[in-house]
């Protein structure tokens, strides 16, 4: 599902050119889901001897391989790509530690002489390597503990009652379920009095601590949601199910990348809140509702935009 079209393959060519001659800002691949971030990414590498630092926070869990998109083991081994099937799914991961984890990556490739490329779709991790993160409080073990026992106790939607009375703006962005930044946003909350959008707002996000160049392919909206439609059948007949039930089994049905898009819908499925027909249609709508949020954050970016020809 990761193979380039010519058109695509001819201008990774044009933007490797330009690397080779003098560019040598990072390049990072961007765009929404199922545009063809990872097919982007190899075909820069295979033009500037580059290495693929994933910037996904579904394809960093290992098992969660069919639904996450993750690049084959082929192509792993002809490209090499770093922080995938780093974590167990049961671990949790702030944006902080990504970027420390990614920076180690970033020394060690460029230390080989070789050239980095970041690619994947979670843009606060992505935002966070380039630009870094606003400075909150340390963590405060109590505070994480009472709304882990609130949860437990009265859901996830209890803790997310009490973010969206604190900080509304940070609760319109953070699922119910994604449990570990709702705990933080509340705690930053509740530890300083300011929310977290006002930390981000402060901080500005203006210089970046590496200098980087976007760069994506950009579909019109029915070819995305055709590909997008393509691609959760062909997972979908194709043993993404199969993976969901295995791990469940293995115990990760309560992990955090199992309320990723995708994953919830088949669990769902699994656990016979959708049938097999309600299913793929279910997955579509999650992601094109996604792939809005993500359009939001890329509005505001300077990428250098891919367009099919024709595409206007």
């Amino acid at each position: 599902m990761s193979s380039s079209v010519a058109w695509v393959a001819e201008a990774a060519r044009e933007i490797a050119r330009e690397a080779r001659e003098g560019d040598d800002r990072m390049l990072v691949v961007v765009g929404p889901t199922a545009s063809g971030k990872t097919a982007l990414a190899i075909d820069l590498a295979r033009q500037l001897e580059g290495e693929i630092v994933n910037v996904d926070s579904v394809q960093i869990y290992r098992g969660f391989d069919i639904g996450s998109g993750k690049p084959t083991a082929d192509e792993r081994a002809e490209i090499p790509h770093h922080l995938v099937d780093l974590l167990d799914p049961n671990d949790a991961i702030e944006a902080s530690r990504f970027r420390e984890l990614a920076d180690e990556v970033l020394a060690d490739i460029r230390a080989r002489g070789k050239r980095p490329i970041l690619a994947g779709g979670t843009f606060l991790w992505q935002r966070a390597v380039l630009y870094g993160l606003a400075e909150g409080p340390k963590a405060d073990a109590e505070a994480r503990r009472r709304h882990r026992d609130l949860a437990a106790r009265e859901g996830n939607e209890a803790l997310h009652r009490e973010l969206q009375a604190a900080d509304p703006e940070s609760a319109k962005r953070l699922h119910p379920n994604d449990l570990v930044r709702v705990s933080r946003a509340l705690e930053v909350f509740e530890l300083t009095g300011r929310t977290m959008t006002a930390l981000h707002e402060e901080h500005g996000f203006r210089e970046a601590r590496i200098p980087h160049r976007l760069v994506g392919v950009r579909y019109p909206d029915a070819v995305l949601t055709k590909r997008i439609d393509e691609r959760a059948r062909y997972w979908l007949e194709n043993g993404w199910i199969e993976e969901v039930s295995r791990l469940e089994r293995e115990g990760f049905g309560k992990s955090r990348a199992m309320e990723s898009v995708g994953y919830r819908e088949v669990a769902a499925f699994l656990r016979g809140e959708l049938s097999r027909e309600e299913l793929l249609p279910k997955v579509v709508q999650s992601t094109r509702i996604f792939v809005r949020r993500q359009r939001t954050w890329l509005a505001r970016a300077d990428v250098r935009w891919i367009e099919p020809p024709n595409a206007g």
